[in-house]
């Protein structure tokens, strides 16, 4: 007798990640014994980057006095105190709340689910980072895709925005910098959001996981240090500016009006209580690493700098794909003039030269363009030979 299948719930079919899906064809193609260059996930510690001591000996230093149990629910003091200083200098005034999660994808998650009912939307960055999807498709939310404009160095396109935003709107997401674009977004657009923002009734929020990974000079300005009335959530983290991925560290904070935020603090607060606590002893490393020495940064910076040249150089040499500078994190997102969808150009690459990239459709683009997103952590070797093969294998696939 055949079992009875146990069927999974229907939202879960529209939930993909491509970072790491693409990986299950790069696996297959591993075990073949080929060289592979991966090139499709951001995490600096499997390339040539590392913490600063400081925040590790901290951390350790927790474990070793046994803060290995549950934390406060938003967070330890120190922690919350920590990130509340960070915010200030960032110039985000009249804050209500900050809270502790693991990773800023949690705490991302938390305020979705706090805010949005079924039927809902959220207005999210196209191309963007593929976790706001996922979560609105657990939500049963609709998506509501917002283009930013590749031809204005991926800034968000206000117009598209304006007509986007429906009675079903409930926030709109910036990443600044964005990924997987590294677009750093100018004063006049975030405010020209923030008006929106007012006239619609929108929470505004913020992914700034990326905010001091800067090239060129470039300064990051905080949405929420514009306006100390609108409703805003600006999530951080330790991921990405200081090097620990896999602590799962991240933070929210709320600002703007109070009489608006009340009820959803509330909700908010209640989801954070349910799920108990962050992770407890790395909670230690967060006010060290704030407030510590940041010479690790301007190391790192040195480094990705060298390599976001050799990526913008080396792609746009060749014929047929064009990369828009990127001003922030550490991802390029190439365009590519090909007449078929962009996985079967990623599939493809990675089975003939083992180099994995990501598609530009797991991201989202403008309907009839394709892209890819590379990551330029590896060290310049690498990159090098890395785009050698995108050229060769571009020129083969477009013949």
């Amino acid at each position: 007798m055949t079992p009875e299948v146990i069927k999974p719930a229907v939202r879960t079919e529209k939930i993909t990640y491509a970072i790491r899906d693409i990986l299950l064809v790069a696996e297959e193609v591993a075990k073949t014994g080929k060289e592979m260059l991966y090139l499709n996930i951001g995490d600096p510690n499997i390339y040539d980057f590392e913490p600063p001591r400081h925040l590790i000996e901290a951390s350790y230093d927790a474990m070793l006095r046994n803060k290995n149990g549950y934390a406060p629910s938003s967070g330890i003091k120190d922690a919350v105190e920590a990130i509340r200083n960070e915010a200030g200098r960032k110039g985000i005034k009249n804050i209500h709340d900050v809270f502790v999660t693991h990773g800023a994808s949690e705490a991302i998650d938390i305020c979705l689910t706090a805010l949005v009912n079924d039927g809902e939307n959220v207005l999210t960055p196209t191309p963007g980072y593929p976790l706001y999807t996922a979560i609105s498709a657990k939500l049963s939310a609709y998506e509501n895709p917002y283009y930013l404009d590749e031809s204005n160095g991926w800034q968000p396109d206000i117009e598209d925005i304006k007509k986007k935003i429906n009675s079903k709107t409930k926030a709109i997401v910036l990443i600044n910098p964005n990924n997987p674009t590294g677009s750093l977004y100018k004063k006049e657009i975030l405010e020209e959001i923030i008006k929106l923002a007012e006239e619609n009734n929108l929470v505004i929020f913020a992914d700034e996981i990326y905010d001091k990974l800067l090239f060129d000079g470039q300064k990051h300005i905080s949405i929420a240090s514009l306006n100390s009335e609108v409703p805003c959530i600006t999530f951080g983290g330790l991921s990405k500016n200081y090097m620990v991925p896999g602590f799962r560290i991240g933070w929210g904070v709320i600002s703007g009006n109070e009489a608006k935020l009340k009820d959803y603090l509330s909700a908010i607060n209640r989801i954070l209580r349910s799920r108990l606590s962050a992770n407890h002893p790395e909670q230690y490393g967060i006010k060290i690493a704030l407030e510590g020495d940041q010479t690790h940064l301007v190391e790192a910076m040195k480094k990705l700098q060298v390599r976001r040249d050799i990526t913008f150089e080396m792609l746009n040499q060749v014929e047929g794909i064009s990369c828009v500078k990127p001003e922030g994190a550490f991802y390029a997102f190439p365009k590519i003039e090909i007449d078929k969808p962009d996985i079967e150009f990623v599939s493809g690459l990675i089975k003939e030269t083992g180099v994995v990239v990501v598609h530009g459709s797991g991201f989202g683009q403008v309907p009839g363009t394709h892209h890819f997103r590379v990551v330029f952590l590896p060290n310049d070797e690498i990159l090098r030979k890395a785009y050698q093969k995108i050229g060769d294998f571009y020129k083969k696939f477009t013949a």
